[in-house]
């Protein structure tokens, strides 16, 4: 059996999910372009090592659904990250930080007893290969503001917002 990939829609635009053979889940990709695209990128796809398999995603998809109408605050998908150990320290800890909060960079860093390391903890946070179930989008700069996020600032605005964690941006005048 191969590893397998689909496409999943959100609120935020759609996702490509990849999964390993025994269904946990690897990647979990915004679409920049087409999903067609995407998955003709992929090397394992190039590889013939990964299959295209709407079925496989049926489980994550209702989880997502679920957090995007806000009845849902953790997921139970499991997922299998591949990285190194610094990344995978960062991951888990992430994984710590509890729906509706947020943390800095920095104080990411002295949780996993790494003070100072603050931008490489960002790097880790980049390198996210499951952004929404491991919530790299719960770490903002030490001055408040929202820092980095590998799909789009606006993406981890509306995540944030969803979350309770980030008071709404209203376009217009003030009542």
């Amino acid at each position: 059996m191969k590893n397998s990939i689909a496409r999943l829609e959100s609120p935020l635009g759609p996702l490509a999910a990849e999964f390993t053979e025994r269904g946990a889940l690897r990647r979990l990709d915004f679409l920049a372009g087409s999903f067609e695209e995407h998955v003709r990128a992929r090397p394992a796809f190039v590889a013939g090592e990964l299959r295209v398999d709407a079925a496989a995603s049926m489980r994550l998809a209702r989880e997502l659904d679920a957090y995007f109408a806000g009845e849902r605050r953790a997921f139970e998908h499991e997922v299998e990250l591949a990285g190194t150990d610094f990344q995978r320290r960062v991951w888990k800890e992430l994984c710590a930080i509890p729906y509706g909060e947020v943390i800095s960079y920095g104080q990411l860093a002295e949780r996993i007893g790494r003070p100072g390391a603050s931008r490489a903890v960002g790097s880790a946070n980049g390198a996210n290969p499951v952004p929404i179930l491991v919530p790299c989008h719960r770490v903002i700069a030490a001055d408040g503001g929202l820092g980095g996020f590998s799909a789009g600032l606006e993406r981890k605005r509306r995540l944030l917002e969803l979350e309770g964690s980030l008071e709404p941006l209203f376009v217009g005048a003030a009542r």
